[in-house]
């Protein structure tokens, strides 16, 4: 099976660097998850999410030109259930005065 964008695959962590994790897969070849695509979480450190050695489903997301091969596992997974923003109150000063969205015309 030909390594392809879109392509899910089983793959072994060979190694772990602050930007990202390195991924052995099938047919010899290997490819990086960037920090930015190991969870729906933020991760801060990658060393808290992936260990030489561990055994990871990725998802293909580019092949560069040269050759390199982007993974993801975040895509792969179920999305964050988003929070409400409690932190969020009334719009200082009240809603906008003279605003095309309330009449449709300045000045009216």
């Amino acid at each position: 099976m030909a390594i392809e964008v879109g392509n899910v695959l089983e793959g072994r962590v060979t190694g772990v660097k602050p930007f990202g994790a390195f991924v052995a897969l099938p047919e010899g070849k290997s490819g990086m998850v960037h920090i930015s695509e190991v969870s729906n979480e933020y991760v801060q450190d990658i060393n808290t999410v992936l260990h030489d050695g561990d055994a990871v489903k990725v998802q293909v997301i580019n092949i560069a030109p040269d050759g390199k091969i982007a993974l993801s596992i975040k895509r792969l997974l179920s999305p964050a259930p988003r929070q409400p923003r409690s932190d969020r109150g009334p719009r200082p000063g009240g809603p906008r005065q003279n605003s095309p969205r309330e009449g449709g015309h300045f000045g009216n």
